[in-house]
């Protein structure tokens, strides 16, 4: 575990600060901008994602393996949205023939 811990911090702290904005930025241009149900839902996986990554890298800084658990804790409750979240997209599809975020409007009425 401290060979792990040395390697991470051999990388500066700026940099993971910089990547993980940087996805996190990603996976919000790519729910704002694209229409497609499955592209959004990858977007909000990769901000998801980017969270993890900086909460990680604090924690390995820091020497405090809290943090790694609540990596852990926030993957396994991820795992668990994919499952439903796809389901509901098939779902969707399976009605309406698209997963084009628009054309869910007319599902209100």
């Amino acid at each position: 575990m401290e060979t792990i811990v040395q390697n991470i911090q051999t990388v500066p702290l700026n940099n993971y600060i910089i990547l993980s904005s940087v996805l996190f930025v990603i996976g919000v241009l790519g729910v704002m901008i694209r229409r497609n149900a499955i592209i959004v839902f990858m977007s909000i996986e990769l901000m998801l994602n980017a969270v993890n990554l900086l909460l990680a890298a604090f924690s390995a800084f820091r020497g405090d393996p809290a943090g790694q658990i609540f990596v852990f804790f926030i993957m396994a409750v991820a795992a668990a949205e994919v499952a439903v979240g796809l389901a509901i997209i098939v779902m969707i599809f399976r009605n309406t023939r698209s997963i084009d975020i628009n054309f869910l409007n007319r599902l209100k009425g």
